[in-house]
């Protein structure tokens, strides 16, 4: 079973720029397809970027897309968000999970599809 544990986020003025990092532990991260997700005040989770085991396969949400990167480094067991041009609307809870999916060279986007979650990370954009 694999630990996540989120770090890196903070208060931020539109237009900046934040670097979210899942550290993962507990498993072999490479085994796992990895996803961030965002939960806003009286909203729903919902689906920012996925990435497949080896990292080749990204995707994201339009709502993020061009603006956000995620990667990851297997050799540190670690997941990044990269977050520019941030608005405020980007503010929310952000959390990393891991998803054991057959299907190696894809990335999941529903959380129905996650096995493990991070206990998330406050991002903040003030206008």
């Amino acid at each position: 079973q694999v630990q996540l544990v989120e770090s890196g986020g903070g208060l931020v003025q539109a237009g900046g720029s934040l670097r979210l990092s899942c550290a993962a532990s507990g498993g072999t991260f490479s085994n796992y397809r990895m996803g961030w997700f965002r939960q806003a005040p009286g909203k729903e989770r919902e689906f920012v970027a996925g990435i497949s085991r080896s990292g080749v396969t990204t995707g994201y949400a339009d709502s993020v897309k061009g603006r956000f990167t995620i990667s990851r480094d297997n050799a540190k067991n670690t997941l990044y968000l990269e977050m520019k041009s941030l608005k405020p609307e980007d503010t929310a809870v952000y959390y990393c999970a891991a998803d054991r999916g057959p299907s190696a060279g894809w990335y999941a986007r529903t959380i129905e599809e996650y096995d493990y979650w991070g206990q998330g990370t406050q991002v903040t954009v003030s206008s």
